[in-house]
């Protein structure tokens, strides 16, 4: 089994950025506010230089950088660039689990050369995202997610195999995944500080310090030893298509023609599965590489074709109107799923 995890660096403050250019190089905190309880969702890399981290108070951050700008989280901005990601991830790795919004497991077992493979994910995402990640390739999800975190940002870390205890052992117990803040608690109170003391404890001594299942689950883990594999996904909650063009496309007719081309791709997989669709979203790219999106949806479901491209022609032209310029990439999206139902006449 190869398994690397990736992990998108920075990720909402980075999408911010991408949206606007001039915070690239400015300390960025996406979060709260700081005159409130406000809590730190993101720092970008200038920002961390100053020791600002993910979930410290927003007030706190301020202090540490009395310059630093706050943004708002917009979690619908970001879910659109994340599902580009994964798009593109799932492009070249097809057995991919996503665990979160920024991260996820690949499966890299069926491929010759993984560490070539990591290369092409991170040079595709940088590619057709301007976003970057870092990732960690391992025999194991424990030592997947550990590596990922190791040469940020977009790097990557390959443990070769058999050599996944002697890479963690000198790391730091908090590293671990699934090791609580209490259980980290006790195993400091008796000097346990690395994964490699964790890993050396023999059965009576981890009875003694964490009885049960969990403790023999979490020793294992510090030895490397993780036997979990890829999960499949949940049945999709929506299906979409979208094309990349090769130069920015301005001419609204084109746009119009590519949009109903995908609403008929659209529709077929709709008949083929039973199913009609009640929202249809489109989402576009402008050349800087911000995205927008916009849906409406039905009263009833469908699987017609001309309707779905009808409607997707007129979320385009509400997008321009909101924000005009050249594209770089149009995409079509149905969702709201309902079975299919044969009206009959009694």
């Amino acid at each position: 089994m190869v398994i690397a995890h990736l992990d998108l660096d920075a990720f909402f403050a980075a999408v911010e950025e991408l949206e606007d250019p001039r915070l690239g190089h400015l300390p960025l905190v996406v979060g709260g506010d700081p005159q409130g309880r406000g809590v730190v969702a993101t720092a970008n890399y200038e920002a961390r230089k100053f020791g600002i981290r993910s979930a410290m108070s927003s007030a706190e951050a301020l202090r540490r950088c009395p310059h630093v700008v706050f943004v708002r989280p917009r979690h619908s901005l970001y879910r659109e660039h994340s599902r580009a990601v994964w798009d593109v991830v799932r492009s070249i790795v097809p057995a991919v689990e996503q665990t979160g919004i920024d991260e996820g497991y690949l499966d890299l077992s069926g491929f010759e050369r993984p560490r070539e493979i990591a290369r092409a994910v991170q040079t595709a995402v940088r590619g057709a995202t301007s976003l970057t990640c870092s990732l960690g390739v391992g025999g194991s999800k424990t030592v997947a997610k550990i590596a990922s975190d190791r040469r940020k940002p977009g790097g990557l870390t390959v443990v070769p195999r058999g050599r996944e205890a002697v890479f963690l052992a000198p790391l730091d117990i908090r590293l671990l995944p699934g090791l609580g803040p209490r259980t980290e608690e006790r195993l400091r109170r008796l000097g346990i500080e690395t994964l490699g003391a964790l890993a050396a404890l023999g059965d009576e001594e981890l009875r003694g310090v964490l009885p049960g299942k969990v403790g023999l689950l979490l020793r294992d883990r510090a030895r490397g030893v993780d036997p979990r594999g890829i999960e499949p996904p949940a049945e999709a909650v929506s299906i979409s298509n979208e094309e990349t063009f090769p130069r920015d496309v301005a001419d609204r007719e084109a746009l119009h023609a590519e949009l109903r081309r995908m609403a008929a791709r659209l529709a077929e997989q709709l008949a083929s599965s039973g199913r009609t669709a009640r929202t249809v979203t489109t989402k576009v790219r402008y050349p800087d590489f911000s995205i927008r999106s916009r849906s409406t949806t039905l009263a009833a479901g469908t699987d017609d074709g001309a309707r779905i491209g009808e409607l997707a022609c007129g979320l385009l032209d509400r997008a321009l109107r909101d924000r005009p310029g050249p594209l770089r990439l149009v995409g079509v999206g149905v969702s709201s799923f309902e079975p299919y139902r044969q009206l009959t006449l009694g």
